[in-house]
């Protein structure tokens, strides 16, 4: 299923997440302009699991470099046009009504720590893994996960393939979020099974979906917040 837009306007700008897509933009014009240099600078800010582990294990001489910094860089970096998109379109999507209703420091605080438990979780899974692993997905994740907590009932025109053709359907929030999750759950599982860890880092997005869950629960709503349409399954 692919989510095209939902009817939840936030009633505030979203600031945060603009910066936020602009700022990946511009580390990804950067990663293009760096050339065959690249592969460098993605390595090293990056978050690659067995140097981050091998830095915990050494932190008088490597906590910084190799565990600390890309355990936040790694989610401004990108492996392509495509990956690129894909996630600031989840972001723009989803991510206004959470600022909204969390406030723009807030939110900011929450997207950088479910990026940070994403990572986190990736390595718990696949912690001798070489792979580099960027993107924003895993603090996208935890966006998806407070939005299905949030706004469950808010209607999202969805793109949802039948067969050999597709259908454009309004469904309920939770509906196409929890299938995304599920999806997640069920790819990370198989990667587990058949001992594959690289390509999609699909641990990070299951634990950025839970972390931005459980987080939200425990952040208040912003006093400005406007959006009042939508029952919740939990409001404080």
């Amino acid at each position: 299923m692919i989510p095209i837009r939902d009817a939840n306007p936030s009633g505030s700008k979203p600031v945060v997440s603009t910066v936020l897509i602009a700022a990946n933009a511009a580390a990804f014009v950067y990663q293009l302009l760096l050339g065959p240099r690249v592969e460098w600078f993605v390595a090293h800010y990056g978050l690659v699991p067995v140097r981050a582990v091998w830095a915990l294990g050494h932190p008088a001489v490597g906590l910084k470099n190799g565990f600390v910094v890309p355990l936040f860089t790694h989610m401004f970096l990108h492996g392509g046009w495509l990956h690129l998109a894909g996630n600031m379109w989840y972001l723009w999507l989803f991510g206004d009504n959470v600022e909204d209703r969390l406030g723009h420091w807030r939110f900011l605080f929450f997207y950088l720590f479910c990026g940070a438990v994403a990572g986190l979780a990736q390595m718990l899974v696949h912690p001798l893994s070489s792979v580099p692993m960027v993107g924003a997905s895993g603090a996208i994740a935890g966006v998806l996960g407070a939005y299905m907590l949030c706004f469950p009932f808010a209607r999202i025109l969805t793109v949802v393939p039948v067969l050999f053709f597709f259908q454009v359907l309004e469904l309920p929030a939770f509906l196409v979020l929890f299938f995304w999750f599920v999806l997640q759950f069920f790819n990370g599982t198989m990667a587990i099974t058949t001992q594959v860890s690289g390509g999609v880092a699909w641990w990070a997005h299951i634990g950025g979906f839970i972390a931005g869950m459980l987080l939200i629960r425990r952040l208040p709503r912003c006093r400005s917040s406007r959006q009042r349409r939508y029952q919740t399954w939990f409001d404080r």
